[in-house]
């Protein structure tokens, strides 16, 4: 059994199903447009790789914290930027939740606690916006402290770097059983 150590991007379309009941056909036709014209570009330019599609959802691995994030923000901003111009009751808004975690690799699949914390996160986060993405760190200080330094340094290389970020909800996972905490020194120190 192969594992790997990932940023896993989970994402979907809010209010999907009453956008399908509306204009089923057309709904489907403008979120394929979306991911060949915006979302799978963003994807590629930032190195990940889609593992799967459901619906309206995506499940995407990347070799990098960094890259899954600014991801996220450039997919969060290019589809705000492309619905703004649509109604708005028709709109395309995405929650997205990124978790870095150890995933068990199935041919092109990925499975494990990685997975399912991340699509956990993306059911937390707010819909669109820098406000939509929701980021975890399971509970362990040397993942932990690797990934803050992947931020501390793009902030310490591009100072602009942390705007679009102040939005960005941390989650912290407490234990095994699903008990969250958004302050780090809780989650650290509780075992």
């Amino acid at each position: 059994m192969e594992r790997r150590l990932v940023a896993i991007l989970a994402a979907d379309v809010v209010g999907y199903t009453a956008l399908m009941g509306a204009d089923e056909a057309g709904t489907l036709r403008r979120l394929m447009e979306l991911r060949h014209d915006i979302l799978e570009p963003l994807i590629t330019e930032y190195h990940g790789r889609i593992v799967k599609l459901m619906g309206d959802g995506l499940l995407v691995e990347f070799a990098s914290v960094v890259d899954s994030v600014d991801c996220a923000v450039a997919w969060q901003d290019n589809v705000g930027v492309h619905e703004a111009e649509g109604d708005e009751d028709k709109r395309f808004r995405f929650r997205i939740g990124i978790n870095l975690g150890d995933v068990i690799v199935e041919g092109d699949d990925i499975h494990g606690d990685g997975v399912n914390i991340a699509a956990r996160l993306e059911g937390l986060a707010d819909p669109g916006g820098g406000r939509g993405l929701v980021f975890g760190i399971k509970k362990d200080r040397e993942m932990f402290d690797r990934s803050t330094a992947c931020f501390r340094r793009a902030i310490e290389l591009d100072p602009d770097y942390a705007d679009p970020y102040a939005g960005l909800g941390m989650v912290y996972m407490l234990d095994h059983q699903n008990r969250w905490s958004d302050t780090p020194e809780t989650s650290l120190d509780e075992a």
